[in-house]
């Protein structure tokens, strides 16, 4: 169980002084070795996008990319302390802690995980209905292309998404897939590992079209879990923390660890039964015969 790992994350980025090199430090102290940190700026802001890769025991497995979504961990000087928002960037930087602790343990994965997410503790906001958004400190068709990795073959996306009046419910839900801009079924095989883990029925979180296109149209979008479908070519699954009241991103005191503690044990769960090719994101046959019928729908991602 990832708790641990989730309580010394959250400590590690509620700070003002945490910054990407901080956290690949303490990833690397605790026997992470594959882990790449890059600054990208703007001219007010900037962030430390990170990407960690796990190595699995199968080089025939499929791999498995799992982004945390956010605009940034803090929104300073506007709020002082953790936001709501951040709940993307702590599963992840607890995931890595995790399979670190489970490979030293002698328990590998069998296939690769990339991990990816991005650490800002002054992200700006901007105005949402119902509740106020977090904003992107750096354009967001520079930071969607930077988390997405060429070797991964499906992707999760954990984002905090309690700021609406749709998922009345706390806990975690998952997205129907998204892949080449058509809205899929939701996977049954991801419906089955979550209800496992949580020991509850499946939250599901409803989608538009407008929630996978890129953020550069200004259309509403219900928040940023689907932008990576938008700039990716394979299934991308929305795993949403939710809430049973809308909680503004730029919220502080609002973090539930216990929520991101499940995300995080059924996204392992989902990399172990991925990685053994006992896990469908989609049915391939249907999909295929959706193309013939009715065609590309590509055109609804980024160029």
């Amino acid at each position: 169980m990832p708790l641990k790992q989730v309580i010394d994350s959250y400590e590690l980025l509620d700070s003002a002084l945490v910054d990407g090199e901080t956290v690949a430090k303490v990833l690397r102290n605790a026997g992470v070795e594959n882990v790449t940190v890059r600054r990208i700026s703007s001219e007010s802001h900037h962030t430390d996008f990170i990407q960690i890769i796990f190595k699995g025991t199968d080089r025939t497995a499929p791999s498995l990319g799992i982004i945390g979504k956010l605009g940034g961990i803090g929104a300073r000087p506007t709020q002082i302390g953790i936001v709501s928002d951040a709940d993307g960037a702590i599963a992840v930087v607890a995931l890595a802690l995790k399979i670190a602790a489970m490979t030293k343990a002698g328990d590998r994965l069998p296939g690769d995980v990339i991990l990816s997410t991005h650490i800002c503790p002054a992200a700006p906001t901007r105005p949402h209905h119902p509740v106020p958004f977090m904003s992107s400190p750096v354009d967001r068709d520079t930071l969607c292309k930077a988390e997405i990795h060429a070797d991964m073959t499906a992707i999760l996306s954990i984002d905090t998404s309690r700021g609406n009046r749709l998922v009345n419910a706390k806990g975690v839900a998952l997205t129907p897939t998204v892949l080449d801009g058509y809205i899929l079924p939701v996977s049954y095989d991801l419906v089955d590992i979550l209800e496992r883990v949580t020991a509850k029925r499946a939250l599901t979180f409803p989608l538009s079209t407008q929630d996978i296109t890129p953020y550069a149209n200004n259309f509403f979008h219900i928040n940023s879990i689907m932008q990576p479908a938008a700039y990716a070519s394979v299934p991308v699954v929305g795993v949403a923390i939710t809430a049973e009241t809308a909680v503004p991103g730029c919220a502080t005191g609002a973090t539930q660890l216990d929520d991101i503690e499940a995300a995080c044990r059924f996204s392992l769960e989902v990399a172990k039964a991925y990685g053994s090719k006992q896990c469908a994101f989609y049915n391939a046959d249907e999909f295929a015969k959706l193309k013939n019928l009715y065609g590309s729908m590509s055109h609804l991602k980024a160029k």
